[in-house]
């Protein structure tokens, strides 16, 4: 496989962090993809790290939900799932390290004294942040320590210079260190926060390339400026803008699901997901349809798109309706056959090849796929009194009677079945629709179905023979 981008001088490795307070939503789904196909180009490592430091908001259920979300889509980890909670000892071994390099240090201010302090700095026009009140410098006296209060441990963050770097989607990003607060990186009974442990877990696991979110970017100077100071190499950034709906506000709940196993809820090839999902906001050229060793063969961020991406549900489909026509018809009834038993129809009663065969071509989802084959495998529901009467007169009897009678004799494929309609035709002069009508109000129920003669083949000469019986 050959590569557009520059090779890396050292070996790839990427990661995928969620944190597991709910679902895996489809802008996290689409972040791991990038993830894992950065790695998959260069023959490079993807981890799947779980962050569960938030205890009151992360559950057993939604790691599930990411885990079975993962699977769903094909994006395997090469290491992993870790997870933050287990590294405990670590994080307080690496605070440690730092309070005794001078690189971080207690801070024993109130919450109620630090928000004073930002509405201090705002009143005077500034940025609001921590005054340094207990931050150690050359020559400064600090407040006697209260006995009755535990502290909090704080980054010693560098006051002068930026910190920049080029991010392989934006480009060139540069922070004022000025800017930087001096970030707590461990509450007062000793839980690291969420940006201390990103970064020890980003050294640790030798990560090389993050790709996520933009939501990220303000975290990332933090996490730079942290790594610097333990003296640990700096991964290479990437900041993905976010999706948005259709109409072009946030992508949330009221566009739809947003939720990634809603989708394999509602009929969606995890292949054609891939597809859609890796189109938003990347590009080859003007390929809209790819596999995914396509995918991970032409995989470059440079392609990335710097502008917010935005979901089209109706383009979802288009991309799903593709994947559904060019998916082998065996692999294809045995993805429907569970969801045609969850309606209640019988796989039993025809031949499910032939059944999705003649529907596959008009299906976008596989809900659609298995909908269509109740018209085979559930119960018949006799036609509405309306449809009868409208369709089902005197002169359409007639030639409903006269084809029953002469389909006793012919061999039931859908060459004779087409045969025997023209002859009907003929005999009675009609045209196509006055018998083709007649003939799937009786035996359907509906005055809308595929090809007539192949629903009449599917349905066998004993099922169709007896509803005519019935008109």
């Amino acid at each position: 496989m050959t590569s557009a981008i520059t090779p890396p001088a050292s070996p790839v490795r990427t990661r995928f962090a969620p944190s597991p307070t709910g679902f895996l939503h489809l802008g996290g789904a689409r972040t791991a993809l990038f993830a894992w196909a950065y790695a998959r180009h260069f023959g490079g490592t993807f981890i799947l790290r779980i962050e569960d430091t938030d205890l009151e908001r992360s559950t057993p259920e939604a790691v599930q939900a990411i885990l079975d979300g993962m699977a769903w889509l094909g994006l395997t980890p090469d290491e992993g799932p870790f997870y933050q909670m287990q590294h405990m000892d670590r994080y307080r071994e690496v605070i440690a390290s730092m309070l005794a390099a001078g690189t971080a240090y207690h801070c024993y201010s109130t919450p109620a004294e630090v928000d004073a302090m930002r509405e201090r700095a705002r009143a005077k026009g500034e940025k609001p942040r921590y005054d340094g009140t207990w931050r150690p410098e050359p020559g400064k006296a600090l407040p006697a320590v209260p006995a009755d209060r535990k502290p909090v441990v704080r980054f010693k963050s560098p006051q002068g210079g930026t910190t920049s770097w080029t991010d392989m989607v934006k480009g060139t990003i540069s922070f004022d260190n000025t800017e930087l607060d001096d970030l707590v990186i461990a509450r007062p009974d000793g839980t690291p926060t969420y940006n201390f442990c990103v970064v020890v877990d980003d050294w640790d696991m030798r990560i090389t390339h993050v790709l996520r979110g933009d939501d990220h970017v303000n975290n990332t100077p933090r996490q730079i400026t942290i790594l610097r100071a333990l003296g640990a190499p700096v991964p290479e950034y990437g900041h993905v803008p976010m999706i948005l709906g259709p109409d072009g506000e946030k992508l949330s709940k009221r566009h739809g699901a947003v939720s990634v196993m809603e989708y394999d809820h509602d009929g969606y090839q995890p292949e054609a997901m891939i597809n859609y999902l890796a189109r938003l906001g990347w590009s080859h050229g003007d390929d809209e349809l790819f596999t995914r060793e396509q995918l991970v063969s032409w995989f470059d961020p440079q392609h990335l798109s710097k502008s917010a991406a935005q979901w089209d549900p109706k383009k979802l489909n288009w991309v799903s309706a593709h994947y559904i026509k060019h998916t082998d018809d065996a692999l294809l009834a045995q993805q429907i056959a569970p969801r045609i038993t969850g309606r209640g129809g019988d796989i039993a009663k025809v031949d499910l090849l032939q059944v999705v065969k003649l529907l596959k071509d008009r299906a976008e989802t596989l809900e659609q796929l298995a909908e269509g084959a109740m018209l085979f495998c559930g119960e018949f529901i006799q036609p509405a009194e309306e449809l009868v009467t409208l369709h089902l007169t005197e002169t359409a009897r007639n030639a409903l009677r006269d084809f029953a009678v002469q389909a006793g004799d012919i061999a039931w494929t859908r060459e004779a079945i087409s045969a025997l309609i023209k002859t009907v035709l003929a005999t009675h002069t009609l045209k196509m629709p006055q018998l083709a009508i007649p003939l799937r109000v009786a035996v359907a129920g509906s005055t809308h179905t595929p090809a007539i003669d192949a629903v009449l083949e599917i349905l066998g000469k004993q099922t169709v023979l007896a509803r005519l019986a019935d008109i």
